[in-house]
């Protein structure tokens, strides 16, 4: 359910990189801090060509990485131990204020 309305939130608002064609791209950051609001967890990075790949581990353990389908080869996890610090240095506010506040709203819907 939680990848379905990140699909209809996710646009050029929610990330520079944005298209029609590939809508994860650069969404990773934003992505991960909205998802650890709502399941809490931990945020995990893995590098990739263009710097960090950021993620979610939930408290069962669960990996989810809603935004891996931006990449044309999967990358190789190494989940390491981030922090929502580190995730929100490849967003901004104004990003993830409008996923979270566009999130909000399409749960109440």
């Amino acid at each position: 359910m939680i990848l379905s309305l990140l699909k209809q939130a996710w646009s050029s608002k929610s990330s520079t990189k944005w298209t029609k064609e590939n809508p994860a791209k650069g969404q990773c950051g934003v992505t991960s801090l909205v998802v650890h609001d709502y399941l809490g967890g931990d945020i995990l990075k893995t590098p990739v060509k263009d710097g960090w790949h950021y993620y979610n581990k939930t408290k069962d353990g669960e990996i989810i990485d809603l935004t891996q389908s931006q990449f044309d080869v999967e990358p190789e996890y190494q989940h390491l131990l981030s922090s929502r610090e580190e995730a929100y240095s490849d967003t901004n506010e104004e990003q993830y204020v409008y996923l979270k506040s566009t999130m909000e709203g399409l749960l109440k819907t």
